[in-house]
């Protein structure tokens, strides 16, 4: 799986070869591609739910590496209307005011799905609340400044088309992305800059095709929403770690949320390029670290 921003994050499929013989016509066939690719993905002992594991230690220098690479750079850029893959510099980005989170599900979601999308983005809200020190919580749609969405093909579609009339705001380029989503796109956020301070967030949105499972719904979950806080890219030396596109994690490591923890430190300032953040990092590392466990 690959990530996709503007900050829009997708995420491509890790197959072995041939094991998908075409692309998937409809929601049933898209269901099946999902459960093939994920299979794959489990018996080459990818998708690990393990958050400390003991295997795959990282040390202070680890982590300041790390943390210049997927707070500090963009993987994707928008170009002619399009998304262009190739990491560039990035302002440092984050939430300064209360996040306040809607789970939206299409129809096509039984009510008993929708109560489970409901509680596990519930939790994972409280935990990077917790984490992050950032003020936020579920509330009603017309409330909210990030919006977590479950629908299938048809239903992503109809929300693409009167996206731009609900949110002027957006981008030709992130219509196209939902409702246009490619098959080997697993799930993708968007999250949108104030107009005072291109460092500062004041809205997003999350895509998690309805069509997955409930583990690749709830690796989504984990990785959308924490690179919808500020952790944009992704490195392929960062481990243990879901940002990478190795695919060997599903969900937030301890690493993950060491980082999570720096992004939101007092020290750092929304807006700061990579000259100004750089020097800070190694007491920052330490400190954030520390307060979570420390590097194993």
């Amino acid at each position: 799986m690959t990530k996709f921003r503007t900050f829009l994050r997708l995420a491509p499929l890790a197959l072995l070869a041939g094991c998908v013989a075409a692309t998937p016509g409809d929601d049933g066939d898209l269901r099946a591609y999902y459960r093939v690719a994920e299979e794959n993905m489990l018996a080459q002992g990818k998708l690990r739910t393990d958050v400390d594991p003991a295997d795959a230690p990282f040390t202070y220098a680890d982590l300041e590496k790390d943390f210049v690479r997927i707070a500090l750079y963009d993987e994707y850029s928008v170009r002619s209307g399009r998304f262009v893959a190739g990491a560039t510099p990035a302002l440092l980005r984050r939430w300064e005011s209360p996040v306040r989170i809607a789970v939206i599900p299409g129809a096509s979601v039984p009510a008993s799905q929708r109560q489970r999308d409901t509680d596990m983005v519930r939790e994972f809200t409280r935990r990077l609340a917790r984490i992050s020190g950032l003020d936020m919580r579920l509330v009603p749609e017309s409330q909210a400044n990030m919006l977590v969405l479950f629908m299938d093909a048809a239903e992503r579609a109809q929300f693409a088309a009167g996206l731009q009339e609900r949110f002027p705001r957006v981008e030709q380029a992130v219509v196209d992305a939902i409702g246009n989503s490619p098959p080997n796109t697993f799930c993708a956020a968007f999250a949108f800059p104030s107009d005072a301070n291109p460092g500062v967030y004041d809205f997003s949105l999350i895509l998690v095709k309805a069509e997955h499972s409930n583990l690749m719904r709830e690796s989504c979950v984990h990785e959308e929403m924490a690179q919808a806080l500020g952790l944009t890219n992704d490195s392929p030396t960062a481990r243990p770690s879901i940002f990478n596109d190795d695919e060997e994690f599903a969900f937030l490591t301890l690493h993950d949320e060491i980082l999570l923890k720096m992004l939101y430190d007092r020290r750092l300032r929304a807006g700061m390029k990579a000259d100004e953040v750089i020097p800070l990092l190694p007491e920052i590392a330490r400190d954030a670290a520390r307060a979570l466990g420390g590097p194993n």
